[in-house]
Parts: structure tokens; sequence; C-alpha cells
């Protein structure tokens, strides 16, 4: 995904020592609002302010699950794509919103966490020669710049220990 992770969240790697040049935006966890309706023992789930948000499941455990997991592969590839990431509007802002109140005629409404990312920000960074090599021809390889290549294996490994 496209999600830019703050250089705070790096300091802990083994061979890498941060020292950031701008002030990071850190991600946002914010509460997106969430339109569930039930048709015939399924569930399904729809973001107002994220169209094409969407996903089903069998019982509501699932779905606020799959919602979440969703929402944040969504937002990602918003961000990936460089496409401008919605700011989430609060309940009460949507329902002065007509297209909302007609949306959510019969629906449940639910409230999901994401992280929506911040700017992206120049580091410096210090590592091992022959380990910096190693993430250049990597990274050439794949056709990635450094830059993409150290943090995409960031997210790869905060993402394992989540």
């Amino acid at each position: 995904m496209g999600v830019v992770i703050p250089a705070t969240a790096l300091r802990e790697g083994p061979s890498a020592i941060f020292r950031q040049r701008a002030q990071p935006k850190a991600q946002t966890m914010a509460h997106v609002v969430m339109l569930v309706h039930e048709e015939g023992g399924s569930y399904g789930a729809s973001f107002p302010d994220f169209p094409g948000a969407t996903t089903v499941a069998g019982d509501l455990d699932t779905l606020y699950r799959k919602a979440a997991e969703m929402l944040a592969f969504h937002v990602g590839g918003l961000a990936e794509d460089g496409d401008e990431i919605p700011h989430p509007r609060t309940l009460d802002e949507l329902r002065q919103d007509p297209a909302f109140r007609e949306d959510s005629e019969g629906a449940m409404v639910g409230l999901v966490q994401v992280d929506l990312p911040g700017k992206a920000v120049r580091v410096n960074i210090s590592m091992e020669e022959s380990l910096l090599k190693r993430v250049d021809r990597a990274a050439q390889a794949t056709g990635e710049s450094r830059s993409s290549f150290l943090a995409q294996a960031a997210k790869a490994r905060l993402s394992a220990n989540a």
C-alpha cells in the first residue's frame, strides 16, 4: 500500500538510525462512518465518504473485521495512486447530507477505525554500506526507488508484528 510510515515508527530497526529533517505529519486514526444493510441473512457495508469501498459477510463480527481491512486497503490504494483521500465526516455532518439520509434509510450505522496517511518526509539514515548496496540492488530489480523500497519493507515488518 502507499501509506507513509513516520520515521519515528522505524527507529527500532537494528541497523538504522533515523534523524528527521522535517516534522512528519503522523498517521491520523480516524473513525469512519459505515452503513450496514442486511438482506437475506447477509450483511453489506459501505462508507459514504469512500465511494466504492464495500464488503459483505455472513455475520456482523466478520463484517466489521472485513470492513476495517478493506477500508485500510482502499485508503492505501488511494494514497499509492496519488488520489486525494477524503476527509471523513462526522455522523452529524453526514446527517445534513440528503444523499446520506436516503442511503442510510433502513441501515445500521457503525464506526470503523482507519489510519489515514500523513505526508512523506525526508529522513537521513545510517546503515552498513553493504546493506545499503543490497537495498539498492533489490530496489533497482523491482523498479522502485530506494525510499519506496525501504518504506515498503518497513510496512511489511510492521504489519507482520501487528
